[in-house]
C-alpha cells in the first residue's frame, strides 16, 4: 500500500511513499533496541552535541522542509518556518538540559548503622515510539519536542510519519540523520514507518518501552488500550483533545470589550482553528456589546484551508451539529469560498445549553467557538465546572473582581495544566517552566508534559545501586562526581 502526500490546496497527488510492513517494524524496534547502549556511552555530553548538530541540520534545510510542509498542510510559509526555529530551539534546549545535568536526579545516602550505602539516579526507559500530530509538521511530529526529550534522555526513537505530511516526515528524518552522523552517533537512533499498521505494530512490539501521541481522542484512546493491555504494559503518554474554556468576568467584558473581542478572534482562529489550546468555549456575562464585537472580526475572515480533507469534512460536520442544537445560534459567519476551504464560525447561547448537551463540551477542531452567556457567578462556576480536563483555561478580570477570580482559579486550577491569565492561550512557550498537558481527556498523564524541559521525565525512570562496588558504579554516582552534576548528598543538595 501507498501514503500519499497531497496538496493540501489543490487535493491533488504530489508523491507516493509505500507503507511499513510488520517486518519491518521488527527491524527497526531491534536496531534501536540495539543502539541503546551507544546512547548511554555517549552520555549527557555526547548527546548534547547530538541534538545540537540536529539542530544545526534543520536550520540548514529550512527552506526545502518548509516548502513541503507548505504544500502539505497549507499552514503558509512564515507559520512554518517559524516553526522549524521552534524545533530546532527545542532540541538545542533539551541541550542546555543534559549539560546542565540535573534531570539525573542523582541521590546519595552514605552507609550507617541503619541503613546500606544507596545511589540512585534516572536512566532512560528504552525504545520510544513517537506518533506525529497533524498539526504541527515539525515541533510536534518526527524532530519535535517528543522526539528531543526522549533523545535527550538517552532513548532511540522510532516515529509514525502522520499520513497529513508524509514528504515533510521524510526530509525532517534525512536532517536527524545528517545531524546523527556529523556528531559520531548513528543514523538510526532516529527511524521513521509509514501507515496506520506500523503505529499499531509499534505500539504493542515488546522492545518499546514507551509511546508519545499528539492527535483525536478515538485515535489515542484505541492506541492508549493497546499499550496498557500488552502483556508488560508500558506508559503512553497521549494528548487527545482540549476545549481551553476562557471565562470573561463582568468587569472586564464591560471594560475591555473590544480588545478581548479582537484578541479573542484572533486566538480562535490562529491557523485555521488548528490549534490544540485554541480556546473553544467562552463563559461571558449576557452582554450583547462582547458578542457584537466578535461578531464584527468573525465577519472580517476569509475562507481557510484545513490540513486535510478528512479534518474539514470532520470540522464540518461538528459545526453543522453545533449549530442545530437548541438554544445555539449562529452570530457571525466568515467569508465563504471554494469547495476545499471552510468558513469560520461563531456560535452563541446561553450557559443552560452545556445541561442539554454535551456536545458543547468536546472540541471541535478548525475556526469556530462558542460563546455562552451566563446571569450570575453560581451559573458561571456552575458550567466551568462541567468542563472535562483541559490543557487550558484562561481567565479575563479586573482587580476589584478578587474574590470572584480566586473562585474560578480553584475551578480552573481542577481542569486544565496551564492557567492563564489576561492573554490568550495559543502560544505554547518553550522553556524551563512550562506545563503541556491537563486531566484526561487532555492527556492521559496529566502529572507529566510534553512542552518543556520537565518533558524529559517521560522517558527516564530511577535505579537504585545498593552497596555496589566502586568500579561498577556509573560515572554520575561515583564519589568524585567526574560528569559535574547538581547531586543531593544525605539530604543536601550540592552544586559542581
Amino acid at each position: 500500500m501507498t501514503v500519499w502526500s497531497i496538496d493540501a490546496r489543490s487535493g491533488e497527488r504530489r508523491r507516493g511513499f509505500p507503507t511499513t510492513g510488520a517486518e519491518e517494524v521488527e527491524l527497526a524496534c531491534r536496531r534501536a533496541d540495539a543502539l541503546l547502549p551507544r546512547l548511554e556511552e555517549a552520555g549527557p555530553q555526547g548527546r548534547a552535541a547530538l541534538l545540537e548538530a540536529m539542530a544545526d541540520a534543520l536550520d540548514h534545510r529550512v527552506d526545502a522542509l518548509v516548502a513541503a510542509a507548505d504544500a502539505e498542510t497549507a499552514l503558509g510559509v512564515g507559520r512554518l518556518t517559524g516553526e522549524v526555529a521552534r524545533t530546532s530551539g527545542q532540541l538545542r534546549l533539551f541541550a542546555e538540559v543534559l549539560r546542565e545535568g540535573s534531570f539525573l536526579d542523582v541521590r546519595l545516602d552514605a552507609a550507617d548503622s541503619v541503613r546500606p550505602d544507596l545511589r540512585r539516579m534516572n536512566i532512560p526507559v528504552g525504545v520510544v515510539g513517537v506518533f506525529s500530530a497533524s498539526n504541527f509538521p515539525f515541533a510536534f511530529s518526527v524532530g519535535g519536542g517528543d522526539t528531543a526529550s526522549a533523545l535527550a534522555a538517552g532513548c532511540p526513537v522510532i516515529v509514525k510519519a502522520h499520513s497529513l505530511h508524509p514528504e515533510t516526515s521524510e526530509l525532517t528524518l534525512a536532517a536527524l540523520r545528517e545531524g546523527a552522523r556529523t556528531a559520531g552517533l548513528p543514523a538510526e537512533v532516529v527511524q521513521l514507518v509509514h501507515g496506520r499498521e506500523a503505529g499499531t505494530a509499534l505500539v504493542t512490539h515488546p522492545l518499546v518501552r514507551a509511546v508519545g501521541f499528539t492527535g483525536s481522542i478515538p485515535a489515542g484512546r484505541l492506541l492508549y488500550d493497546l499499550a496498557k493491555s500488552r502483556p508488560e504494559p508500558i506508559p503512553f503518554y497521549g494528548e487527545l483533545g482540549s476545549l481551553n474554556p476562557l471565562i470573561v468576568t463582568p468587569g472586564a467584558a464591560a471594560r475591555r470589550t473590544e480588545e478581548i473581542a479582537a484578541g479573542l478572534v484572533a486566538s480562535a482562529t490562529l491557523g485555521a482553528g488548528q490549534f490544540c489550546v485554541k480556546p473553544g468555549l467562552v463563559l461571558a456575562p449576557r452582554d450583547d456589546a462582547l458578542v457584537e464585537a466578535m461578531a464584527r472580526h468573525f465577519a472580517e475572515l476569509g475562507p481557510q484551508v484545513l490540513l486535510g480533507d478528512g479534518i474539514r469534512e470532520s470540522f464540518e460536520a461538528g459545526a453543522g451539529e453545533r449549530e442545530a442544537l437548541p438554544g445555539l445560534r449562529v452570530a457571525a459567519s466568515g467569508r465563504t469560498g471554494g469547495d476545499r476551504e471552510v468558513t469560520a464560525r461563531l456560535l452563541t447561547g446561553h450557559v443552560s445549553a452545556l445541561d442539554a448537551s454535551e456536545l458543547l463540551l468536546e472540541e471541535c477542531f478548525g475556526p469556530m467557538t462558542v460563546v455562552l452567556a451566563y446571569d450570575d457567578e453560581d451559573e458561571l462556576l456552575h458550567a466551568l465546572a462541567a468542563t472535562p480536563g483541559n490543557l487550558t483555561a484562561t481567565l479575563h478580570s479586573e482587580p476589584e473582581e478578587e474574590k470572584l477570580a480566586a473562585r474560578l482559579m480553584a475551578v480552573m486550577r481542577a481542569r486544565a495544566g496551564r492557567l492563564v491569565f489576561d492573554a490568550y492561550p495559543t502560544g505554547v512557550a518553550v522553556g524551563w517552566a512550562q506545563q503541556h498537558g491537563g486531566p484526561y481527556p487532555a492527556t492521559t498523564e496529566p502529572s507529566t508534559t510534553s512542552v518543556g524541559t520537565a518533558a524529559i521525565f517521560r522517558f527516564l525512570r530511577p535505579v537504585v545501586y545498593q552497596n555496589c562496588p566502586t568500579h561498577l558504579l556509573p560515572e554520575a554516582l561515583r564519589d568524585d562526581n567526574p560528569w559535574r552534576l547538581p547531586r543531593r548528598v544525605n539530604g543536601e543538595l550540592t552544586l559542581p
